[in-house]
């Protein structure tokens, strides 16, 4: 519940879009498709699932309330990266689905320049 806190203690410090020639805040966080209810399909991984849906709702609960003030929030995927955590899950993730870090951060810093207070993720 890492990024909550650090929503939390930020959120005063985040500037809004509504106050004339300011750009918006943005709060990215990253999380994981595995916290998805809807998406569930293959269960297991019980507590990382749970942890994962609880940021996920409570960062669209955040992104509601900072949202009435211009702020921008979003929580992100970054897919399955290889690195040491996914090793042992690589062998299953068809190759065209698994990205080298710098690759995936490159693509989730573009998903972050796109936001805007109009079309959050």
């Amino acid at each position: 519940m890492g990024p909550v806190l650090v929503a939390k203690h930020l959120s005063p410090l985040l500037t809004t879009a509504r106050k004339p020639n300011r750009q918006p805040s943005i709060f990215a966080a990253l999380s994981a498709r595995v916290g998805s209810i809807s998406d569930n399909h293959l269960g297991g991984w019980l507590s990382y699932r749970a942890s994962k849906a609880g940021q996920n709702q409570a960062l669209r609960t955040i992104s509601i309330e900072l949202g009435r003030r211009g702020v921008i929030v979003s929580s992100l995927h970054p897919g399955t990266v290889r690195t040491d955590l996914s090793e042992p899950f690589q062998k299953r993730v068809p190759a065209d689905q698994l990205q080298d870090v710098d690759v995936a951060a490159g693509r989730l810093l573009d998903v972050v320049d796109s936001l805007t207070p109009d079309h959050p993720r």
